[in-house]
């Protein structure tokens, strides 16, 4: 079983008026998309996992009046322009206070619908993360998550797994008008690694797909490598996939049905121990991607050089990050050569387990 809350601290500050005020803190990773990314927007099914080398923090506590405090890159002061031409390449034209904003005001709207009563309490509210930007590890969205959580803890609002995931899904598409799928978000609401179906019957009988939990364990040596160069937002990658669905263009049918297939087949490869059959699916993976979207040069360079030395590799998400997996220590290493030889960086992710209610 998963815990509601993947990581929730409660302390407590004497305020110089003397009142013992809570403070919560949450935190939510980067998830990575094993296989079948991106059908999960398409009544696919994915497998993907959640990793703790990088977090997003969220601190909140009650004070008169609501507010939200800006993080390093919500900043609008620059100093000369070149530091705002570098601001923008990494981090966008958007902070994370949208995101802030949009959370709180769809966990209000959800209250509502629900007839939950909220106490008229304010609190304040801040945010860190370090999780790499536009790179396709669901740093967005991990930052609603751990918003969404401290909500909850703060209000004592109770709401199910496979309903954060879609509260957190309609944030950045009703809200914000992000296309984007249920994948990132049940991962790092359930967190570990998780089979996702979300067969269009499934989903329109319950209002989510059906989520099954997988022991990381199973997994093969894994890497992920980035580049923030190359990345690319999700809310202009998926666009004219999504029209061509729509439209039933028959390729990206064919994409989204093969992506669902080979999701299937690394679920039961992980299940039945036959880990080495699994980096030649993730290859698959990528190499339909490549036939219906347009690649960049540089994201193309990344797979290439990744592959050239034995390992697999596929987008971890919308471009920018890749994932796959080695045979040994020794491959690992040359790996990390060749990437780092092109300015990516390689890590080795560290899976959050979920923990035990």
């Amino acid at each position: 079983m998963f815990a509601l809350h993947s990581y929730c601290v409660r302390k407590y500050s004497i305020y110089p008026t003397g009142i013992t005020d809570m403070i919560i803190t949450t935190r939510a990773y980067p998830r990575a998309g094993l296989v079948g990314n991106p059908s999960d927007g398409y009544y696919g099914k994915t497998i993907s996992f959640v990793f703790s080398n990088f977090h997003c923090e969220v601190v909140l506590y009650e004070t008169p009046e609501l507010e939200i405090l800006p993080h390093t890159r919500d900043h609008s002061r620059f100093k000369n322009l070149q530091t705002l031409v570098e601001d923008v390449r990494l981090f966008g034209y958007y902070g994370g206070v949208r995101l802030l904003k949009a959370t709180i005001k769809s966990f209000y709207d959800y209250c509502r619908e629900q007839h939950l009563d909220l106490a008229n309490r304010q609190f304040t509210l801040r945010y860190q993360t370090n999780i790499p930007t536009r790179v396709g590890l669901a740093g967005s969205s991990a930052i609603i998550t751990a918003c969404l959580r401290a909500l909850m803890q703060f209000y004592g609002v109770n709401i199910s797994r496979p309903q954060q995931a879609n509260l957190i899904l309609s944030v950045e598409k009703n809200e914000l008008g992000i296309s984007a799928g249920l994948q990132d978000r049940v991962a790092q609401v359930y967190e570990g690694l998780v089979y996702m179906d979300f067969n269009r019957s499934i989903v329109e009988r319950q209002g989510y797909g059906q989520y099954e939990a997988l022991d990381p364990g199973l997994l093969p040596p894994l890497y992920i490598a980035y580049h923030n160069d190359l990345s690319e937002g999700s809310e202009v990658f998926h666009n004219d996939i999504r029209g061509r669905f729509e439209r039933s263009d028959p390729g990206v049918v064919a994409a989204m049905k093969l992506w669902a297939n080979l999701t299937d087949q690394v679920r039961v490869c992980l299940l039945n121990g036959e880990r080495e059959r699994i980096g030649p699916l993730l290859n698959s993976n990528f190499d339909m991607r490549s036939k219906i979207y347009n690649i960049s040069p540089g994201n193309l360079l990344i797979v290439d050089t990744a592959r050239a030395v034995g390992a697999s590799a596929k987008f971890s998400g919308s471009g920018g990050a890749i994932v796959g997996s080695y045979a040994d220590e020794a491959m690992y290493g040359r790996l990390v050569k060749a990437l780092e030889a092109i300015h990516v960086k390689v890590i080795k992710p560290a899976i959050k387990f979920p923990e035990k209610e």
